[in-house]
């Protein structure tokens, strides 16, 4: 897809209201190296006969001010601890930013995958790549297209926020847009209580950390002989939800990070002779380890030490079919297509709109290796 995105507007969108003036510590979660990026969503909205494109973006404009007032550490700065033990965000009302734009693609031309990482970036044409230098942790783009549709780009600090978390915020943000609640009427109501998830929270493990393998770096194969790699432990991590996996279980409308890594080994020959099921079903079972005394010892490492997730050699699978992405209506309609902006490091589990029960796959694989990659996988599939 070869297209211009022209960008009309950038203003920053502080609160609508007064909002607490003061400093917010994150959770031993919410500090972990894994985390210190920006994730972000791409929204694809169909035209609709009659749509008054002016008063949808200023509704979403004036939204984004009334969501920032229950959300209003979105609204903040993302920044070290002066201790040096974690991170904490800065209130002071500073915005979020806002940008209007326009575009010559049609909404057909993201029916299917994008052939290159890059090739939305323009959708979302600010993106923060260190979320702790001053940056705003939240940056939404508004771009109609050609045809009438539009997309709707969103940048969110993972700091901040989880999958879920992003999914409640955004379902909130378009509710207000459409006038269908205040923002006092919010369900859920979010809920910072980040001490919930710190050390302190928990008392001491009885396990030993070390033993998680999410957290230990995985060799470079490249060069190795095909018999090694066959035999080789290879690592796929998947997100867990932890909310109701930790004896005191996190308040509805807790929108921090929430979800630890489960950890899958295996080796490829295993794989290829054992099949599909046998993969699914060691993710069932790391699933279910994820308990509270798992989740204590992550909280404990991650708080005692600077150890953090290698993506390198790792396979990461997360889930956004289950986030309430498909049903965000800005008043436009429900989306058409959700997806990432851009996807270079996680697979990642995709809602399929107008299609319950559905998911599809994205997961970005080097060009030269597209052609085999299809080959194994329909061969494995059959």
């Amino acid at each position: 897809m070869s297209s211009s995105v022209h960008v009309n507007d950038a203003v920053l969108i502080t609160p609508s209201d007064p909002t607490p003036n003061h400093i917010l510590q994150l959770s031993a979660l919410d500090s972990q190296l894994f985390v210190r990026f920006t994730f972000e969503y791409l929204l694809v909205y169909r035209s609709r006969h009659g749509l008054d494109r002016a008063a949808v973006t200023e509704n979403v404009k004036s939204a984004l001010g009334r969501a920032l007032v229950p959300y209003y550490p979105l609204a903040g700065r993302v920044r070290n601890r002066a201790d040096g033990l974690g991170l904490e965000v800065v209130c002071r009302g500073q915005g979020a930013v806002f940008i209007d734009a326009v575009s010559d693609s049609t909404v057909s031309e993201f029916d299917g995958a994008p052939r290159r990482r890059a090739q939305w970036r323009k959708f979302l044409s600010l993106h923060v790549a260190d979320v702790l230098m001053g940056a705003p942790p939240l940056v939404v783009q508004l771009t109609w297209l050609s045809d009438g549709g539009a997309t709707l780009g969103v940048g969110f600090n993972h700091c901040l926020c989880d999958g879920i978390g992003s999914g409640e915020f955004l379902n909130s943000f378009a509710e207000l847009a459409i006038r269908k609640h205040g923002f006092n009427e919010l369900s859920p109501k979010p809920m910072w209580g980040r001490h919930l998830l710190n050390p302190t929270a928990f008392g001491p493990s009885r396990g030993s950390p070390l033993s998680h393998p999410e957290f230990k770096s995985v060799p470079d194969l490249c060069g190795f002989n095909s018999r090694f790699v066959r035999e080789r432990l290879t690592p796929t991590s998947v997100t867990v939800n932890i909310r109701n996996r930790v004896e005191s279980s996190l308040p509805s409308g807790y929108y921090g990070n929430a979800f630890v890594l489960g950890c899958v080994q295996t080796c490829v020959r295993d794989l290829t002779v054992k099949g599909l099921g046998y993969v699914v079903e060691l993710v069932r079972r790391a699933k279910e380890r994820v308990g509270d005394e798992y989740v204590k010892e992550v909280v404990e490492l991650v708080s005692s030490s600077p150890a953090s997730v290698d993506s390198t050699g790792v396979l990461i699978m997360t889930q956004w079919s289950r986030l309430g992405l498909e049903s965000v209506d800005f008043g436009m309609g429900r989306p058409v297509q959700v997806g990432p902006v851009c996807c270079d490091k996680y697979c990642i589990l995709l809602p399929v709109c107008n299609a319950a029960n559905s998911m599809k796959v994205n997961l970005a694989v080097p060009s030269s290796a597209v052609d085999s990659y299809l080959y194994f996988l329909k061969k494995f599939c059959a």
